[in-house]
């Protein structure tokens, strides 16, 4: 079974990736397992990622590594972000980053590394975006269907769930919060991802989807 570390940026991610990836791929033939980036208050910069992903692969050579963070609020010192703003598609601007992170762990590593051990990940426009995946069962996990038809709205608006954007007012967690201002981002993110299903996230969320992908693939070459 191939062991993969995701490098996650929050308690959210954390616990998507133990309740609702990690048994999917465990049943694929993949162990995956998040490693916390970002503490309560504590930084996000990408040398810290960047310190963590070399250890990793390093000190474990049969290891596989990944990153789970958010386009939104990603600090500009992340390779690839401040050129990714330059590109209008959504698709575009993810693999600007992640094509960008992986040049530079290839770097780090030497002309030894294979770079497949290194799957970049950034989720547009951040977490949240997933749980508009469905609508219906977002409102359903918070306890309020009365709220299911001004979320529906918010997700007709666009052609996906990762297009919704990601400024201030009308990043996916603000308009959640917007709506619903009791929304906790650990409890509730996590209940409704769960709800809503992997299955559906896949569905309604292509650049998810092509992620979960590779990881998958990773127990087919096991």
């Amino acid at each position: 079974m191939n062991r993969v570390r995701v490098l996650v940026e929050g308690q959210t991610e954390e616990s998507f990736v133990n309740k609702v990836i990690a048994p999917h791929l465990t049943n694929r033939g993949v162990h995956i397992y998040p490693i916390l980036l970002r503490g309560r208050g504590g930084s996000f910069r990408y040398q810290r990622a960047r310190k963590e992903i070399g250890n990793s692969l390093k000190e474990d050579r049969g290891l596989f590594c990944t990153t789970l963070v958010d386009f939104y609020g990603m600090p500009t010192d992340w390779p690839g972000r401040s050129q990714a703003n330059s590109h209008s598609d959504t698709g575009e601007k993810a693999r600007v980053v992640e094509q960008a992170l992986l040049a530079d762990v290839q770097q780090l590593m030497g002309d030894s590394f294979d770079p497949v051990r290194f799957i970049p990940y950034v989720q547009m426009h951040e977490f949240e975006a997933i749980l508009f995946s469905d609508p219906n069962r977002l409102s359903e996990s918070l306890g309020r269907r009365d709220l299911s038809d001004r979320f529906v709205a918010i997700r007709e608006a666009f052609s996906c769930p990762e297009e919704i954007n990601d400024n201030e007012q009308t990043a996916p967690s603000k308009r959640i919060l917007a709506i619903c201002p009791d929304y906790k981002k650990v409890i509730d993110g996590t209940v409704a991802a769960g709800k809503i299903g992997l299955s559906s996230i896949r569905d309604e969320c292509p650049h998810f989807n092509e992620w979960v992908c590779k990881l998958e693939k990773l127990g087919e070459d096991s």
